[in-house]
């Protein structure tokens, strides 16, 4: 089972992140993507309320989850068993 990571501020999710992702999950077993709850910018949700319009977002998206991490990302992508880290848009 190969597990992804997608790590991002996700302030807001768009629909690129939302291309990724759909690309991703008919890629890989299970998607991970990470809201990163301490990114060094102005942000203009909450952690919590990012959480929840991403959980929104992806609810069509049987092999995806969210979750929140506050380490290195890959730090995070080990204690989660992942074997990819997903890049984003930039």
């Amino acid at each position: 089972m190969t597990i992804a990571v997608y790590p991002a501020s996700f302030d807001p999710i768009t629909l690129g992140h939302m291309d990724v992702a759909a690309r991703a999950a008919a890629i890989f077993d299970t998607v991970i993507l990470a809201v990163y709850d301490r990114p060094l910018k102005n942000l203009l949700f909450s952690t919590a309320e990012r959480v929840e319009l991403v959980r929104e977002a992806v609810a069509d998206l049987p092999n995806v989850r969210v979750d929140t991490y506050s380490e290195l990302t890959v730090d995070y992508a080990r204690r989660v068993g992942a074997k990819v880290i997903i890049r984003g848009l930039r």
